[in-house]
């Protein structure tokens, strides 16, 4: 009776135990990434009465079995249902993570790796990446500054809002291209001013510049001029930069410079007479070598040009081949021999420092940059102030994508930083605008500057026998022998093919019906136990009231 009574208090407690299994299954229902546990019972151990004995040929005798009397039950093994995912919870949180396959995340407290599946994380502070509920941090794989890749070292906290990560560092201009058509029938490419290209650009501290280039015809057909007219800030001042855009040469330009009506030539004594703006009238000697810049001005403004520099860039070769400078010819004093009666200037070419483009007569497309056709491109450099003296990177345009088509008269030519494949655009600093976790746990930071910069990588964890680790409370697991051991690399969860979703949560994987179901079969069970109890205290009450 005293054995009964006591296998019934075993079978009341082992029972108590799974209630208590049932419960913390229940109260974590809602617990993010819980697994679910399940309890099995065991034989508690058996008092042998009589042992076995086999049949004997000689007497006759049977053998016989074992009579034992069993002592009760006891817990046998807690199992948690560990590779069994939870549902997924949609949070919008870019920073909430759920996990697929067997893996689990690394986190640490500062001194001791930990794993979970809860990825409800947060940026602290300092910009570490930690987890929501106490604050571990999430760890993972750092960023070679060398390649700029992934280094898969040891783990270590993911500071992915460092002061370095806040911003993105400017970059100079070093490329840029032209494309586009030019017309050969656009009145503006004949014009002094000429078809302006506004190429836009970087300095190395991120400042904006725009270089203006003007494209003019020649007397040649298909052959065009580039000069760099100014350089302008973002305020569209003109600033004053050493800048050199290509080479400097004399270019044949033939055509003739008309006096304008405004002025009046005097063939005889060589000289041109215009009315001020007083209403005066005035002569200016053009075989003299003491004229003033202003009289210098309106000598080049009665041919057509604003700018006395564009003007003197012009010469004319004679019949024996020798060149002469307009500029020469001016401050030598006899600039008025090279007219014709009626004032008129016939030249054969310029001088400029810029670029000849020419243009294939029969397709249209880019022939040669300077007379070269393995080089089609400009350099626009600018001296001592390059990088590293100074701000500025010397920018290669090239012209290979223009071409040379009939257009209705519209050009369409322009200019843009960096190459077709975008590369030497230079850029502004950028300000962090974004955070984003791919599903091989990269972490990247878009910038409002068009970059993006890799952060570093989540690493996960797997073991072999992942029911093997030891729950230590907050949604974490410890690693055990029977778990396998950390290495504190981990690998990358898309190795075994599982990744990561951003924004969802893997919930608890508790199944309520089957709980209750189960704590039905608990209670009955210890319903069935302490009656046990009863009727051996019954059985000892009779025996005592044996005696009266």
């Amino acid at each position: 009776m005293m054995r009964a009574m006591y296998s019934g208090v075993a079978g009341l407690k082992t029972h108590q135990t799974k209630m208590d299994v049932i419960g913390n299954n229940i109260a974590n229902v809602n617990t993010v990434a819980y697994k679910s546990q399940s309890i099995t019972f065991a034989e508690l151990m058996y008092q042998t009465t009589q042992r076995a004995s086999g049949p004997n040929s000689n007497t006759g005798t049977a053998g016989r079995n074992a009579r034992q009397i069993g002592l009760g039950v006891k817990s046998a093994a807690i199992g948690m249902a560990i590779e069994t995912p939870g549902a997924t919870q949609t949070t919008g949180n870019p920073f909430d993570l759920r996990i697929t396959g067997d893996a689990f995340f690394i986190v640490s407290d500062g001194s001791n790796n930990y794993f979970t599946r809860d990825g409800s994380f947060y940026v602290d502070a300092v910009g570490n990446l930690a987890m929501s509920s106490n604050g571990y941090n999430v760890m993972g794989w750092q960023v070679d500054p060398e390649t700029g890749g992934i280094k898969k070292d040891t783990v270590s906290a993911l500071r992915i809002m460092s002061p370095d990560n806040m911003t993105y560092p400017p970059e100079a201009t070093s490329k840029g291209y032209v494309s586009g058509i030019v017309d050969s029938d656009d009145v503006q490419v004949h014009s002094e001013s000429g078809r302006i290209l506004n190429l836009s650009f970087f300095d190395n501290l991120g400042y904006v510049y725009t270089a203006k280039l003007s494209m003019k015809a020649t007397g040649t057909d298909h052959v065009f001029t580039v000069e760099l007219d100014k350089i302008l800030d973002s305020n569209g001042k003109e600033v004053d930069v050493d800048a050199t855009f290509g080479v400097t040469q004399n270019v044949a330009d033939p055509k003739t410079l008309t006096l304008s009506s405004a002025y009046t030539f005097n063939n005889t004594n060589k000289s041109i007479t215009y009315t001020d703006e007083n209403g005066d009238e005035q002569t200016i000697t053009l075989n003299s070598n003491a004229l003033t810049d202003d009289q210098k001005s309106r000598i080049a403004n009665a041919f057509g040009f604003s700018s006395y520099d564009e003007f003197t860039k012009h010469y004319i070769t004679d019949d024996t081949g020798t060149t002469t400078r307009l500029i020469d010819a001016i401050n030598g004093g006899t600039f008025g021999n090279l007219l014709d009666a009626d004032g008129n200037l016939s030249v054969t070419g310029k001088s400029i420092t810029g670029g000849l483009i020419e243009y294939d007569a029969s397709t249209g497309l880019l022939k040669s940059v300077n007379g070269l056709s393995n080089n089609l491109s400009l350099s626009l450099s600018f001296g001592d102030q390059e990088i590293p003296a100074g701000p500025f990177h010397t920018i290669d345009i090239d012209f290979s994508a223009s071409t040379n088509f009939g257009n209705n008269g519209v050009t369409t030519i322009g200019a843009d930083p960096g190459d077709k494949a975008g590369n030497g655009t230079g850029r502004m600093v950028g300000e962090l605008s974004e955070i984003t976790i791919q599903q091989d746990g990269m972490i990247y930071a878009s910038y409002d500057n068009g970059q993006t910069k890799l952060l570093g990588q989540i690493a996960v964890a797997e073991f072999p026998n992942p029911m093997g680790l030891e729950k230590r409370g907050d949604n974490l697991y410890g690693a055990t022998l029977n778990s396998g051991e950390f290495d504190g690399i981990g690998v990358d969860i898309t190795g075994n093919g599982g990744y990561m979703e951003t924004g969802v949560l893997e919930m608890s994987n508790v199944d309520l019906s089957t709980e209750f179901t189960e704590m039905i079969t608990a209670q009955r069970g210890f319903q069935a136990n302490s009656r046990i109890i009863t009727v051996s205290d019954t059985l000892l009450e009779e025996l005592v009231n044996l005696k009266r």
